[in-house]
């Protein structure tokens, strides 16, 4: 039998050659699951909440009615991936004109297994990146030039073929790092220089949130950690169900109050008591008529938003839902299957599908006001081969974001460009060429929008 760290690889690249998403496992996705009576009795747990009938289209009795956004608000920071422990921003007043200003490479770009997967943080003037092999580096926020960069890899393990991923978190100075060579780290966020390290027993492929003192992250066995801010200490731990396949970006939790929701690879939404890990409820957005090898993979690798008392959360298995945060309920779900975050924003909630379709739904009841698809007249070609034998199979371009400014949503995808949607009517405004292919969503600080690419470069737009 294969080795964990042998079949590792044959998994990424397989689901890259067939679904344009890749991801990462323990087990080969098309086999048969050999795991014990844990995984067993995680399977028994899994219960469909969607009939499989249900329809995604707008809802006629929404069409012409209009709905509520907040006023845009000029954001001095984005310390945390989400901006915010809860990960819900609002609509952000910034980036009046959506011009080029500068772009500045940091580091190593996507290449020989690596990937940028860490989105930007922002904080003092500064704008936090982290590269393909793991180096974090701190950017002028107005000029763009590099001001320090730090490896994250201890030194010890170069060939570790999960040393890629992570992510940045700021706070009071600090920065709070995530690796995928198995370690939690604290750096000075004007010099670079590492405070602490913490090792873990898995890589973590998600950035940490902060709150209360803690630092909190999942790793890629399903396990949400905790350490102290302060020394590095290890705090609890809650392990969710094992599961054998998992999309190559991660979550990070959303924290509100003294709740803390973490999304995992088995598809399970989460709320645990942040100071001893008490779990609260745990929802399994996950549905029963998948179609695939890939749709089996229940990950939920977009991170949750917590807006208003109810959680939104997005899985690959293709179940959009609104959970009411203190009781666990689930409020409504759609039959959406997606690989990044959810915006909730006055009225309603914008989703954007695996396939490009950009959603907005009423946030009381799911009802879809309108859907705009970012890959019409996509065509999939085949790449390579001989006499159109064999091959690679281009799928659908996967977008990430949005960004909601000045009523306007902003998303980013692997075609290299930015679109920009009215968030009222889904209408396209415009396309910027990016020049470069991204896998994060666009960040907002002041009058700037941030996006950072598989390239290893930021792109400033004001």
């Amino acid at each position: 039998m294969m080795s964990r760290r042998t079949i590792l690889p044959l998994i990424l690249l397989a689901s890259l050659a067939t679904a344009g998403c890749s991801t990462i496992g323990n087990l080969n996705p098309f086999a048969k699951k050999d795991e014990g009576p844990a995984e067993l009795a995680g399977e028994g747990q899994r219960i469909s909440i969607i009939p499989p009938d249900q329809i995604l289209e707008p809802a006629a009795a929404l069409k012409g009615v209009d709905f509520s956004l907040p006023p845009a608000e000029i954001i001095a920071a984005w310390p945390l991936p989400g901006g915010t422990a809860e990960q819900a921003v609002g609509n952000i007043d910034t980036a009046p004109n959506l011009t080029l200003a500068w772009r500045k490479s940091f580091g190593q770009g996507a290449k020989r297994g690596g990937y940028v997967t860490a989105p930007p943080v922002a904080a003092d003037g500064k704008v936090f990146v982290m590269d393909a092999g793991g180096r974090v580096a701190a950017m002028d926020a107005r000029t763009g030039a590099q001001l320090w960069r730090t490896p994250t890899d201890p030194g010890d393990n170069k060939r570790d073929r999960l040393g890629f991923g992570g992510g940045v978190a700021f706070a009071n100075g600090k920065l709070y790092v995530s690796s995928g060579y198995r370690e939690v780290l604290q750096m000075d966020a004007n010099t670079g220089v590492v405070g602490w390290r913490a090792k873990t027993s898995e890589a973590i492929h998600g950035a940490p949130t902060l709150s209360g003192g803690r630092v909190f992250a999942v790793a890629i066995d399903n396990t949400l950690l905790t350490f102290d801010m302060a020394t590095g200490g290890p705090g609890w731990t809650y392990q969710a169900l094992s599961e054998s396949a998992r999309i190559l970006s991660a979550s990070s939790p959303a924290i509100s109050g003294d709740t803390v929701v973490a999304a995992f690879g088995s598809g399970e939404l989460v709320a645990l008591r942040t100071a001893n890990g008490n779990d609260l409820w745990n929802e399994a957005l996950s549905r029963a008529s998948r179609t695939s090898a890939l749709s089996e993979i229940r990950d939920i690798p977009g991170r949750p938003s917590i807006y208003q008392g109810d959680v939104f959360a997005v899985s690959h298995s293709g179940v959009f839902a609104a959970t009411d945060l203190r009781t666990g309920q689930a409020r409504w779900n759609l039959p959406v299957v997606g690989v990044t975050q959810p915006l909730p924003a006055g009225d309603v909630v914008y989703v954007v599908s695996k396939t490009g379709d950009v959603i907005c739904a009423s946030r009381e009841n799911g009802q879809i006001f309108w859907m705009k698809s970012l890959n019409e007249g996509f065509k999939a070609k085949k790449k390579g081969g001989v006499f159109g034998i064999g091959g690679q199979r281009q799928n659908r371009p996967i977008w990430s974001g949005p960004l909601l400014a000045n009523d306007r949503l902003l998303i980013v995808g692997q075609t290299g460009d930015m679109v920009v949607l009215n968030a009222k009517t889904g209408e396209e405004i415009k396309r910027i060429n990016l020049n470069g292919a991204s896998i994060t969503s666009p960040i907002a600080v002041g009058d700037t929008v941030y996006v950072v690419t598989q390239e290893a470069d930021l792109i400033a737009i004001r």
